[in-house]
């Protein structure tokens, strides 16, 4: 599975796809055992598997994004939340432009809460229509289908689902000490003042020792199906929502 699109302008232009998939993940800790790039991984290879499934044109990721609650750890890279929607405002413009005007944002990375304002704003004031996947609906269908030990809150950073897709597409990238590196951290009240350092000394909250390629290909499968019903509401989508008469939200 490729990590980055190898198609050709020609490609395109032959297979005409009516809908752009934008992976967008992160350069952030990710404990001693996975790199700074898993988000970006995870992101790219949610990306790839809906394009087996679906004519889409899949874009290169955004690697660098919200990740200040990361910042206590070396490596760590982060861009503003004003400088993430503009890439994705000029993505979307020129895609557009190009006469795609359907995008779906394929989020990896959970601190990127700007995107849902991002695509709620392009949904009530642009001609095209955009959405972002997955959800957090879609993730716990995920975890459910290829039977995670444990749920999304628990496992929120570096846990098993991460390190299930990373052994399934990348096990090379993935250190042989994560399975001694659980850790857990259920309550985070203040995370968001005072970053991730107040609930773990390794990076890590969840369960990695869990984790498992079969997982991870489990994941995949179910995420890429789920996909359907964003393509379908993309296709069908009449933007911008709220304008028509008698609708309020």
């Amino acid at each position: 599975m490729d990590l980055l699109p190898i198609i050709t302008s020609t490609d395109v232009a032959t297979h005409t796809p009516e809908v752009a998939v934008l992976p967008v993940g992160s350069f952030e800790q990710h404990g001693s055992f996975l790199p700074l790039t898993t988000d970006t991984i995870v992101a790219t290879t949610i990306s790839a598997a809906i394009a087996q499934r679906h004519n889409v044109l899949v874009l290169p990721p955004v690697t660098v994004s919200c990740s200040h609650e990361h910042a206590g750890w070396p490596g760590t890279v982060s861009i503003s939340h004003q400088t993430l929607s503009a890439i994705i405002e000029d993505i979307r413009a020129s895609l557009a432009r190009s006469g795609i005007t359907r995008l779906a944002i394929v989020n990896g990375h959970g601190g990127n809460y700007v995107l849902s304002n991002i695509v709620q704003t392009a949904n009530a004031t642009t001609s095209g229509s955009m959405t972002l996947f997955p959800t957090q609906a879609d993730w716990s269908k995920a975890q459910q289908d290829a039977g995670l030990d444990s749920d999304a809150h628990h496992d929120m950073h570096a846990g098993e689902m991460e390190v299930s897709i990373l052994l399934h597409v990348q096990p090379h990238a993935v250190g042989e000490n994560f399975v001694d590196e659980d850790h857990a951290a259920d309550e985070r009240p203040m995370l968001l003042v005072n970053g991730m350092s107040a609930y773990t000394k390794t990076g890590v909250i969840g369960r990695p020792s869990a984790g498992t390629a079969a997982k991870g290909q489990a994941l995949l499968a179910s995420l890429a199906k789920s996909f359907d019903d964003h393509l379908t509401i993309l296709l069908v989508r009449q933007p911008p929502f709220g304008i028509m008469a008698g609708v309020r939200g």
